[in-house]
């Protein structure tokens, strides 16, 4: 079996794990695992921009009291002061790499071009224009391709981490790390990976692992995240033993575009911010009857705004309307978001647009400080796959691209401080045995239990929740859990198996950490604890048993 030795391994290309890659390769060699091409990453489809003070009408202070108010009573307050005071150093950073962003010249004055997005109470959105993300993914790539400490590995998806723990299990005689500054403790040591191209397994030997896998999205039938946003870094985290916390806060981006054709395609909440207003079939606004800041409020309150009425209306959407605004003015601040409607038949600027609520962001994750240490010593997590206290039980909109570069900074500052890659021994790792596991002639029994376990979830652990609909989805994934893990265990290992084992075990966690939460809070609302519960304080939902660790 191949084995590709490095100092620091980071699983995934978006902005959290290239920030960090571009950081570590100072450090030593880095090599970049990624599941599709580099660019195709969240990171790549975010909008609206990232939120920072850089405005002298605004403060520290504000934005650090509207991410406590999103957050609904769970964020860390120390986490959420320091990763809001240090923004405006990491933007500086991105600009130096390349990024400009938006400004404006009129009459108020010269400065940023910054926007507005629910649950702020200033403009303090950067962006470039509508595709933010994807000037910085840009931006990032073209850095790391002429730095010669990175390694890109594309087309590679990570298949399980390696520790020293499970190496010493194998055998009693087996050769684990020794000598001095390592130690005999569990640790990370790297991870199995299949090259989806050629099918090959191969091993990357570290010293230290970054996950920086993003959200899981597509663990729900409709969903604003592409088709790699599978919840990998968070299931093989699992499997790995490494507590995970806050899984039932999935935030629902109100608005994504309903057309047949565009299931994944979102409008950003910027438009919103620009006085797009959500009415009904009728024409009439209605978010004003759910909280008083109407459309701007925050995205689980939007959302649930927008489900309750087609509920009760029946209709199979709501519509945002810019109609006020000149096509001019549409077509210059988001000029993808029209060309994309018109493209679907939409004119923004004279027409209503029809949206819904999507799957769109993990509030949860892998349990993470703001500097990525997590359980399991050697492993690291940032971005979305990890959950700081930053969001607490709902993210404030354009608050998870200052997290990524913010703590891609502060991790790799921690990792500088700690034993050198050359302190580790040589870790012998045994190469992947397939046993009698023969080629897949059942391809549709994947696609079948993918669709079920993405249909399950969307009917019984969506927007709104009860414990009779928790229950009846806890069994049903457990049962195909035990499908999916007798299939990975019988057939030669590929992609899609992967990607549907990892669903399958972010949904049973998402459904568990629920089931644990007997209030309302922020993104989870069930209809059987309507309130949130003020008899106790505020509480995390961490899951550490090894239960997942079995498929």
């Amino acid at each position: 079996m191949r084995v590709i030795d490095c100092d620091y391994l980071v699983v995934g290309s978006g902005i959290a794990g290239m920030m960090s890659a571009l950081k570590l390769a100072r450090l030593g060699t880095v090599v970049v695992l990624t599941k599709k091409d580099s660019a195709e990453s969240n990171t790549n489809y975010a909008q609206g921009g990232i939120a920072c003070v850089v405005n002298p009408n605004d403060s520290f202070e504000q934005h650090v009291s509207d991410t406590l108010r999103a957050g609904d009573g769970l964020c860390a307050a120390d986490v959420v002061n320091a990763i809001v005071t240090h923004g405006p150093e990491r933007i500086a950073e991105l600009e130096s790499l390349g990024i400009a962003f938006a400004e404006r010249h009129d009459a108020s004055g010269d400065g940023y071009d910054l926007g507005k997005e629910g649950g702020h109470t200033k403009r303090r959105v950067l962006h470039a224009g509508d595709i933010t993300g994807r000037h910085i993914e840009q931006a990032l790539l073209a850095q790391a391709v002429s730095e010669p400490n990175i390694t890109m590995c594309e087309q590679c998806m990570v298949i399980d981490l390696i520790t020293t723990g499970w190496l010493g299990s194998l055998s009693p005689n087996h050769s684990l790390l020794g000598g001095t500054g390592a130690g005999h403790d569990n640790r990370c040591a790297g991870a199995y990976a299949l090259d989806r191209n050629t099918g090959e397994i191969f091993a990357v030997r570290a010293s230290y692992v970054v996950l920086a896998t993003g959200g899981g999205g597509k663990v729900y039938l409709y969903t604003s995240n592409p088709d790699i946003a599978t919840g990998d870094g968070v299931a093989i985290a699992w499997r790995a033993g490494v507590p995970v916390k806050n899984m039932e806060f999935i935030q629902f981006h109100p608005t994504c575009l309903y057309h047949p054709d565009a299931r994944t395609f979102l409008i950003s909440e910027a438009v919103r911010g620009e006085g797009a207003k959500l009415v009904n079939e009728r024409g009439e606004s209605f978010v004003e009857k759910y909280d008083p800041r109407g459309p701007l409020a925050s995205r689980d309150i939007v959302a649930r705004a927008i489900d309750s009425e087609m509920k009760a209306s029946g209709a199979e959407c709501a519509y945002l309307d810019i109609r006020h605004q000149p096509k001019s003015f549409l077509m210059e601040r988001f000029p993808n978001i029209y060309e994309m409607c018109s493209s679907y038949g939409f004119d923004m600027a004279s027409d209503l647009i029809p949206v819904v609520p999507a799957a769109h962001y993990f509030c949860g994750g892998v349990e993470a400080t703001i500097e990525g240490t997590t359980g399991l010593p050697g492993l690291f997590a940032c971005g979305e796959v990890a959950c700081t206290g930053l969001h607490g039980a709902n993210r404030l909109a354009s608050n998870s691209l200052l997290e990524a570069v913010v703590c891609a900074h502060e991790m790799v500052a921690k990792v500088a401080t700690l034993a050198p890659p050359s302190s580790f021994p040589r870790i012998e790792i045994p190469d992947w045995k397939s046993g009698d596991a023969v080629p897949s002639d059942e391809a549709i029994v994947v696609e079948h239990n993918w669709n079920e376990v993405r249909t399950c979830m969307w009917d019984y652990v969506g927007i709104v929740r009860t414990d009779k609909r928790l229950d009846r989805a806890a069994r049903r994934i457990r049962n195909l859990r035990q499908e999916i893990r007798e299939y990975y265990l019988n057939y030669l290992v590929t992609a899609d198996i992967l990607e549907l084992r990892n669903i399958a075990a972010v949904a049973e966690l998402i459904i568990r950490s629920a089931q644990q939460r007997r209030e309302s809070r922020g993104l989870h609302y069930t209809l059987d604890y309507p309130e949130p519960d003020g008899s106790t304080e505020p509480r995390d939902t961490v899951i550490e048993d090894p239960v997942g660790n079995l498929v």
